[in-house]
């Protein structure tokens, strides 16, 4: 059996404004702080002596290649966003950056916001516009019904409302 996985699919592109703004905060504060801190409490532990038992020397290693990767992410990743700041010609239907309220069959309400894959925060409520159920509301305007195909099944939901910052 082969450990061979196809390449995913590209994320979108879009994000918000305010995501766009945490994303570089996130990457100043790594670049600027966080890594030289690290890279002088790497080089403390070095001056110990003995690498190889030195467990603050291997955490601080293992610490930087974490900020690396991230800081190497976000380098590749930041110039490829396209920022969402405006909202669209018709505010009554779901597009990029709305809120939306919708309610499923048992009339259980829950508000999303759909947003892009990097800002993506479920215990927020911000939904990725890759995921099933931003693709599904997309368009739609309030009051109509859509079908969702989400991990626990296929669902009709109702969208409620509809509402930009």
């Amino acid at each position: 059996m082969s450990r061979y996985r196809p390449p995913s699919a590209p994320s979108s592109a879009y994000i918000t404004a305010a995501g766009y703004a945490r994303l570089k905060a996130e990457y100043e504060h790594l670049w600027h702080q966080r890594r030289p801190e690290v890279v002088k409490a790497l080089a403390a532990a070095a001056a110990e002596g003995d690498r190889s038992e030195n467990a603050e020397y291997i955490y601080r290693k293992k610490e930087l290649r974490e900020i690396d990767r991230r800081v190497h992410y976000l380098q590749k990743r930041i110039p490829e966003l396209k920022v969402v700041d405006r909202t669209p010609a018709d505010p009554a239907r779901a597009f990029f950056g709305a809120w939306v309220e919708v309610a499923d069959e048992s009339g259980e309400a829950r508000v999303y916001r759909i947003v892009g894959p990097d800002e993506t925060d479920a215990a927020q409520g911000c939904i990725s516009v890759d995921s099933p159920l931003a693709r599904a509301l997309l368009k739609k305007r309030e009051g109509e019904s859509l079908r969702a195909a989400l991990p626990g099944g296929e669902r009709e939901l109702e969208l409620l409302r509809v509402w930009y910052e």
